[in-house]
């Protein structure tokens, strides 16, 4: 049976699926254990693809949890959209990877270590979908 976790970061990647159709990209989930891509997509041409890891919080909350290799993972084609899921809506920051890599905070508490990204640092993201570019919807 799913986590409450699993449930939450799957309607991330349906919530940021949605958006991008709304907005006539062509989306497409990928297998959850592909590592670093949770949607790939692409405009209708079929002339710019880019992947997108989705981060979600079932709440308004100040920061997302990372994987380690966000340090790493940096294309020009690759980002993260943080979600945060309210009760009257969600809302998006679509912030590029290499962003993400730049201000990926790290804290260490015992044996372990989480790293992590801040709403602070991703506000300049909120809804920043033509960072990922534009689609003719008329095609």
């Amino acid at each position: 049976m799913p986590s409450k976790g699993q449930l939450t970061g799957m309607a991330g990647v349906y919530l940021v699926s949605a958006e991008l159709s709304r907005r006539g990209f062509i989306a497409s989930p990928t297998a959850r254990n592909a590592r670093g891509a949770d949607i790939l997509v692409t405009d209708q041409n079929c002339t710019h693809a880019y992947s997108l890891q989705v981060k979600t919080n079932g709440k308004n909350a100040s920061f997302w949890l990372l994987n380690p290799h966000a340090k790493k993972m940096v294309s020009p084609t690759h980002f993260y959209v943080l979600v945060n899921i309210l009760r009257d809506g969600h809302e998006f920051f679509v912030v590029p990877s290499q962003v993400v890599a730049g201000k990926m905070d790290v804290a260490k508490q015992g044996k372990s270590t989480w790293y992590s990204i801040s709403r602070r640092n991703a506000w300049q993201f909120k809804d920043k979908w033509d960072l990922i570019g534009e689609t003719d919807q008329s095609s």
